[in-house]
This record gives structure tokens, sequence and C-alpha cells, in this order.
């Protein structure tokens, strides 16, 4: 068996990590690219399931804000505003535990948790 060559190795190895970065990145693009995320129709998921605790602007001062022992996320905090989209998901996704925000998987596609989160983005960019 011929041993390969040092100098092929260490151009062959960043090659391949290269295509393997490259084939990734496009993987998450092509996937985002299947379902893209939009704002109006997460507004209307949001006004349906999210409005009555987090308020029409994102303040977190809902009707139902105030019944609740922990306070509902105010989406202008840059707390809210640090988290990425994925973190956002998770917990629309899973709720968050000891607090009043429910797991919305079952309740909501893929797709609306996706839209929400797109809502909740541009809801947490507007200064009011």
């Amino acid at each position: 068996m011929r041993l390969i060559h040092r100098d092929l190795i260490s151009t062959i190895v960043p090659v391949l990590v290269v295509a393997g970065l490259m084939g990734l990145a496009f993987h998450s693009f092509a996937r985002a690219e299947e379902y893209p995320a939009d704002t109006a129709r997460g507004k209307a998921v949001y006004q349906r399931h999210c409005e009555a605790c987090h308020g029409a602007g994102g303040w977190g001062d809902g009707p139902d804000a105030k019944a609740l022992k922990v306070a509902p996320a105010n989406f202008h905090r840059f707390k809210s505003f640090l988290k990425s989209d994925e973190e956002l998901l998770r917990t629309i996704e899973h709720g968050v535990v000891f607090s009043p925000m429910h797991s919305w998987r079952g309740q909501l596609t893929d797709g609306e948790m996706q839209d929400v989160v797109a809502y909740v983005r541009l809801l947490s960019q507007q200064a009011h």
C-alpha cells in the first residue's frame, strides 16, 4: 500500500473542511428557502396567540399580563433583542419552564412558529 505524501494531506484536509462547511451552508440556505418566514402571516398568528400576554407592540403589557406571576417577555428589552432566531424559535416551540409561556409545539406548525419569530423580530426593532 502506498502512503500519501504529507504535503498532499496538508492540501486535502483544508479542501475537505471547506467543502463540508459549504455543504452545511448550502443545506441551511436551501432549507430556509423552502419556507421563507413571512411577517404578515406572523402578525396574524401573534395576534391570535401571543398578543394577550405580550401586548400589541410586544412590550409585555397585554391584557392578560397583569394576572401572570411571571411577566411576559418585553421584546424591546436588550435581553430579548440579543436572542437569536433559534433561541426565540426554541422558546415558542418548547415554552419556558416555571413560567406561563407554554409550548406551542402541536398547536402551531413549524411555518407558523417561524413566521412569529419574523414578526417578533420586526416588533423588537420598532420603537414607540
